[in-house]
């Protein structure tokens, strides 16, 4: 389903460039241009059909804010827009629960407009770790994160801080105080780089101290940025922002270089290379399973190798579309391997029963000419051994599917 986004502006010129910038962020704009339009087109729609809202902060039914009021009472993420620039504004604006403001100086800013609506829907799979001694300290900082879309979690000292980020994989940015109970942040951030680096977790160091060279010493101790106490929202969200990206960019880099030349898929390398990094923090459950294409060698006998290549092409999509929050990768010829990381073994087997169905209910057209596909898959449990170990048996159930009718899943 495509996500919506309601747009309330009654300028025409702002309204054409968001609806722009909104469809080509591959969403669908709902335009209304005043309160009371807003309200009869939401009531109309369910919420969940939106991602959020872009909220002009003065309309003629509502010219002190009251539309972004109404965006935030409806439980809609509400990014603002405004041709006021005056610090009365900005400071009513930061003080309600929004995502961030926009001023209408000129086009280029609204570039920032499609960088938060990506973000919006992209942060609901990343997690943020607050580390700090103060409650209150915490609780501001998570308020903030969730208004966009962030996953938090919190922890009050550096035992707490790394027990999180030890069970929670989509831990990718961590702010980290540096006056806590017992380690301090400085020492925690250089004991966790003896685990993380800077390319898989970002580090955000914080502090009320006003002491001379402090943003330099996380800095050298590992952090990849540093906020004073008290920051603004802005700043806030700024520094949030660029360090995810950072890390994004990153990943992409290594996807680029890792990645297989026909599908698109990571390939072999960087399968290890991913896996590896999740086993420095111990997941208490693993599995693996090994994907198979049935008949290939008779597809490419019957219809000819780019028949071959262009199957392989259409169960990568299906590879890259059911194991997106896991590690999958393409390990040469016909074969496909994923590795799950803290996911119940039952969970585990549903998702690759459901993959097996959903490959064999897919008809395949290449020139004109329909065919039908199946795979085998050989999946494990047990981690015993490590991750070569977990290969080999995945490998074994995989040959007693091929062995007994193909089109199945073995598991231990």
């Amino acid at each position: 389903m495509q996500r919506k986004v309601l747009i309330v502006e009654d300028s025409k010129t702002s309204m054409q460039l968001m609806r722009s910038l909104i469809t080509q962020a591959k969403l669908r704009p709902i335009c209304t241009t005043s309160l009371v339009e807003a309200k009869h087109v939401f009531s109309s729609s369910a919420p969940e059909e939106y991602l959020c809202a872009v909220v002009d902060f003065n309309l003629p039914d509502a010219p002190n804010g009251e539309a972004i009021d109404f965006a935030i009472e409806s439980f809609l993420p509400t990014i603002v827009v405004t041709d006021k620039l005056d610090e009365d504004t900005r400071t009513t604006i930061l003080n309600k629960n929004v995502v961030d403001y926009i001023p209408k100086e000129n086009a280029q800013v609204y570039e920032y407009l499609t960088r938060l609506l990506n973000r919006l829907d992209k942060n609901k799979k990343v997690g943020v770790l607050v580390i700090d001694g103060s409650r209150a300290s915490r609780h501001a900082m998570t308020a903030l994160l969730r208004r966009q879309n962030f996953i938090t979690l919190e922890a009050v000292n550096a035992e707490q801080g790394m027990e999180s980020l030890h069970s929670n994989s989509n831990i990718k940015l961590a702010i980290i105080d540096e006056k806590m109970s017992g380690m301090s942040g400085l020492k925690l951030i250089s004991e966790l780089r003896k685990t993380y680096s800077q390319e898989d977790l970002g580090i955000i160091g914080i502090s009320s101290d006003t002491t001379s060279g402090l943003s330099a010493l996380f800095i050298k101790s590992g952090a990849t940025d540093y906020l004073h106490k008290p920051y603004c929202h802005e700043e806030f969200f700024c520094r949030i922002m660029q360090n995810v990206e950072r890390l994004e960019n990153i990943e992409t880099i290594r996807r680029v270089a890792n990645s297989d030349y026909l599908t698109g898929l990571p390939n072999r390398r960087y399968f290890f290379t991913r896996v590896a990094a999740s086993l420095k923090v111990t997941p208490k459950l693993q599995s693996l399973a090994i994907i198979d294409i049935d008949h290939f060698k008779k597809v490419n006998d019957t219809y000819g190798h780019d028949c071959g290549d262009y199957t392989l092409k259409e169960l990568a999509k299906l590879v890259a579309e059911y194991f997106e929050d896991f590690t999958a990768a393409r390990f040469g010829g016909e074969e496909f391997c994923v590795y799950f990381s803290n996911t119940a073994p039952k969970k585990v087997l549903q998702i690759m029963q459901g993959f097996r169905e959903a490959i064999a209910s897919k008809t395949l057209t290449f020139e004109k000419k329909s065919f039908a596909c199946t795979v085998s898959i050989g999946l494990t449990h047990n981690s015993k051994g490590g991750i070569n170990a977990m290969l080999r048996l995945a490998d074994e159930h995989l040959y007693s599917a091929k062995n007994g009718g193909r089109n199945q899943v073995v598991s231990d």
